[in-house]
């Protein structure tokens, strides 16, 4: 294997905030049959990201790859950092896999992150989790928390909020000096990754609850090296998020909507430029709109209840709202 990351590059989007970008590039990095490093990750681009402050530093994620990791530890002690920590957005691989890097830090997620982990750890560690490469081994996480976790890097304020969106597990970082939000994969551009179509319902209330916080940036894990290493994304991007995961849950009582191309599908969004088209997100969609329709069939059929496909679909989403109205 080449250098897995030769091609990442630094950006300081603030004094206190770097991102390590990496991805979008002409060559693969780990092998020419398929694999989720290249296909899943690499690919689409992908950053993790540094709140620095003196000597300290708080890494959000480890990056796809334990070759990305160390460039990233190497960067943050040439700028004279010395105590580090790690804060993981979510359980998937290309989040994880430079874990092993940080093995003497702190490790912060999610409580749902580490069972998450735990349970696949072999698999992970055997690569037959999502087939090669195998991240062995597989550190896991030293502390845990639920709800919100507030912490600080010198004088800069970090909240570490939960949302169950893309997965269960979701943690993203607010920086409430300056109203950024750094999200993981909770958000993404082009368009979201389908990760839990049967959980698809109940990624729509913490949307909804995302979009009430103030927010002046977002930057997603995945998305433009130029918003990301620049000024970020608008709160827009919530919005078009919502839209997205509504219209994929019409799709099963909606063939036309269904059969539409990503341009279609979200032209609203994209002419507005709250997002932009990047041509690989065309077969996350067709695959995002197959795993709903795969998963509605699957839950309907055989059932004795008379309702249709739309009706249960619908009272769905409502449950998961008034359980979200009482939470609040």
């Amino acid at each position: 294997m080449i250098d897995a990351a030769r091609s990442m590059r630094v950006f300081e989007i603030r004094s206190y905030l770097l991102a390590f970008y990496d991805g979008r590039v002409a060559y693969r990095v780990f092998s020419e049959e398929p694999n989720w490093l290249d296909d899943g990750a690499i690919s689409y681009g992908i950053a993790s990201f540094a709140v620095i402050f003196g000597d300290e530093a708080l890494v959000y994620d480890t990056h796809t790859s334990l070759a990305h990791a160390r460039r990233v530890r190497a960067e943050l002690e040439s700028r004279g950092i010395k105590r580090m920590r790690v804060v993981l957005s979510h359980w998937h691989l290309d989040h994880v896999a430079g874990n092993a890097a940080f093995r003497d830090c702190e490790i912060i997620a999610h409580e749902l992150t580490l069972e998450d982990l735990v349970a696949r750890k072999t698999a992970i560690e055997g690569g037959t989790q999502e087939g090669p490469p195998a991240i062995d081994p597989l550190i896991l996480p030293t502390t845990t928390y639920s709800g919100r976790m507030e912490l600080s890097v010198g004088p800069v304020a970090v909240e570490l909020r939960h949302a169950d969106i893309h997965s269960r597990d979701g943690t993203t970082i607010y920086l409430p000096e300056e109203k950024l939000l750094l999200a993981g994969d909770t958000l993404e551009d082009t368009v979201t990754y389908v990760a839990e179509p049967a959980r698809l319902t109940a990624h729509l209330p913490d949307l909804e609850r995302m979009a009430t916080w103030d927010i002046a940036s977002i930057y997603p894990n995945h998305g433009s090296a130029e918003r990301i290493g620049g000024p970020g994304y608008a709160p827009t991007l919530i919005t078009s998020t919502q839209r997205y995961v509504e219209r994929l849950l019409r799709c099963p009582r909606d063939e036309q909507l269904a059969g539409l191309a990503l341009k279609d599908f979200m032209a609203e969004e994209l002419a507005a430029g709250w997002i932009e088209h990047f041509d690989l997100y065309d077969s996350v969609h067709r695959g995002n709109v197959a795993s709903v329709l795969g998963w509605r069939r699957r839950s309907t059929s055989g059932l004795s209840d008379t309702r249709s496909t739309h009706q249960l679909l619908d009272a769905e989403l409502d449950r998961q709202r008034e359980i979200e109205r009482r939470r609040r």
